[in-house]
């Protein structure tokens, strides 16, 4: 099998069965986005999810969480993986949204990696879903899935992108983000990858 043929086969069996696949995270507008995000590394969006209502009605706005200290965000994130860092770059982010972009988030990645506690998977996620750029976040489900089925062959996650985009076009690239992402939190896991149940096995470099 070709590149080109695993990529045919799983994008058109993604777009067949999963034509609008969004993020499990919730929000309402892009700074709330930007804080679910930036909790969701290395934690469950369900968790998260149970976290940000709190937090975004006490700090609606990048000027609000600005004012606020670490402390009083912790108190809100607890919950949540690694909560003290993470409530110092909320904090600290908030801060520079506030003094240096008018309280708006960035609309490039430049930009936004500048942002404390903002890299390169959470700038791409807020590109696709706020921009709608062609983005390409990789996080571990990706990372994981691109490499386990043939999409790509990458020791980082920047390798991986640049793959993915380099094979799928920029039409499809945000959702294919879903599609693989949803894909390895559901169905190809990390420790049981649930083969049985899998519909792109013919695909896949992995499957015996």
């Amino acid at each position: 099998m070709t590149i080109k043929q695993r990529y045919e086969g799983v994008l058109g069996y993604f777009q067949g069965t999963q034509p609008d696949p969004t993020t499990e995270l919730t929000y309402s507008d892009p700074f709330g986005l930007l804080v679910a995000v930036m909790l969701s590394a290395q934690c469950t969006d369900k968790r998260v999810n149970m976290v940000t209502p709190a937090l975004l009605a006490a700090y609606p706005t990048p000027t609000a969480m600005a004012a606020a200290s670490t402390d009083d965000i912790l108190q809100y994130i607890k919950s949540i993986s690694y909560p003290n860092s993470k409530a110092l770059h909320l904090q600290q982010m908030s801060q520079m949204l506030a003094d240096e972009f008018d309280g708006k988030v960035p609309d490039t990645m430049e930009t936004l990696t500048r942002l404390p506690g903002v890299g390169r998977k959470t700038a791409n996620v807020i590109l696709g879903m706020v921009f709608g750029k062609a983005a390409i976040p990789v996080d571990t489900h990706v990372f994981r899935v691109a490499n386990r089925i043939g999409l790509a062959s990458g020791n980082t996650p920047i390798e991986v992108e640049r793959t993915l985009t380099r094979h799928i076009p920029a039409e499809l690239r945000f959702k294919a983000h879903h599609w693989i992402l949803l894909h390895g939190r559901y169905v190809c896991k990390a420790q049981r990858p649930d083969c049985p149940n899998c519909a792109i096995t013919h695909f896949c470099k992995s499957f015996k």
